[in-house]
């Protein structure tokens, strides 16, 4: 299979589709491999890097998605890559539809066949290809949170942790899966007053058996996020439905009654946001403020740190590329039968349920496709 990578075109998106090694391993495989010029050059990977490993160069973005049966991304392509697009093309990277119709549009007219990152889903129900990037998201919205609640970035000027004689920062964290653990684990170890809250008590009993009395774990209701965000200092919103859009967990109405200066970290912008008042933000302008409000909602997160940022993505999506390449997507599916939760479009049909019931429209199973 001929397989492509391009340059990401998202505002300060540094990551690359492909590392090198990922490269080397397709073309062992017996695949051929084209990267963009300078692709992989914000997370640090050289063009002699990708020569070395097999791949070839193209200096062209368009001459690579012409040329490729196969493109590896990272993010959701853009409205200017719609035109690339063709019939057949499988199309691996990090899709969320759910939040773009456009998008959704365009692969369904080119009938290109989307397998999205984020919906694949084990037999366990675990999301190996969600994991390593809710992983950093979840790590990096403490990290941004600690400083944009300081003064000078509009925040409330409270340092998390506190020190003797202070208050610690109250933190809110709404979702206990992934990028809520992982937030959890970082606000606990920078000293926050950290509560946590799901509708999973399974979930907030193991949480509570990690974390002990470091942490407050609540079941979420109405009511209780509404109280809860009253007090916070720090909210991060990690709510997931896998493909589908997030549900509006943070009312407009309850900001009037957050601290001014708080600050909400919202993981799921990806997906809508799970704030009414949320908007996407990139890292050169990341927060915006409503009713005295914060708001961080930076839609591709761990393209902050690119470097580690590939390198788990790419771990990650190897596996699944080279069986979807070794047999193509129908073969492969048929193998291995998680892949089918990954198709979210094919030969012009929604085959992913949680996309389709997003925008109200017609499902087809994939099976039924192939």
């Amino acid at each position: 299979m001929r397989i492509g990578s391009v340059t990401e075109i998202k505002k300060k998106e540094y990551r690359v589709g492909l590392t090198p090694d990922n490269a080397k391993s397709y073309v062992h495989a017996g695949h051929e491999v084209a990267v963009q010029a300078g692709a992989g050059t914000g997370s640090g990977f050289t063009d002699e890097e990708y020569k070395a490993a097999g791949a070839r160069i193209m200096e062209d973005a368009a001459a690579v998605w012409d040329w490729s049966e196969m493109i590896i991304k990272v993010k959701e392509p853009l409205k200017e890559e719609y035109p690339l697009f063709h019939e057949g093309l499988i199309l691996y990277t990090y899709l969320h539809i759910a939040a773009d119709k456009p998008l959704m549009d365009a692969l369904l007219h080119a009938k290109v066949k989307g397998v999205a990152y984020e919906t694949l889903m084990e037999e366990d129900r675990s999301l190996p290809l969600l994991t390593p990037m809710s992983q950093i998201a979840g790590r990096l919205s403490v990290q941004e949170g600690a400083k944009y609640l300081e003064k000078p970035f509009g925040g409330e000027g409270i340092l998390l942790g506190g020190v003797p004689g202070t208050k610690r920062a109250k933190a809110l964290i709404l979702g206990a899966g992934t990028v809520g653990s992982n937030a959890c684990k970082i606000a606990v170890g920078m000293g926050a007053d950290v509560t946590i809250m799901d509708i999973d008590l399974m979930r907030l009993n193991y949480l509570d058996d990690i974390f002990g009395s470091r942490i407050q774990p609540l079941m979420s209701t109405d009511g209780a996020v509404k109280e809860a965000l009253s007090e916070a200092d720090l909210v991060i919103g990690s709510v997931l439905i896998p493909g589908k859009a997030a549900p509006k967990i943070i009312k407009r109405e309850y900001l009037k009654q957050m601290k001014p200066g708080s600050l909400i970290v919202d993981v799921a912008v990806d997906q809508g946001g799970c704030c009414e008042t949320t908007k996407v933000t990139y890292h050169d302008d990341p927060v915006y403020m409503v009713d005295q409000v914060a708001h961080y909602c930076v839609g591709n997160m761990p393209g902050a740190v690119p470097r580690t940022s590939t390198i788990a993505l790419a771990n990650a999506t190897l596996g699944y590329g080279l069986k979807i390449a070794d047999r193509g997507v129908e073969s492969a599916c048929v193998k291995y039968p998680s892949i089918y939760s990954a198709i979210n479009t094919y030969d012009g049909q929604i085959t992913c349920k949680n996309v389709a019931d997003s925008f109200g429209l017609e499902y087809t199973d994939p099976r039924m496709l192939m």
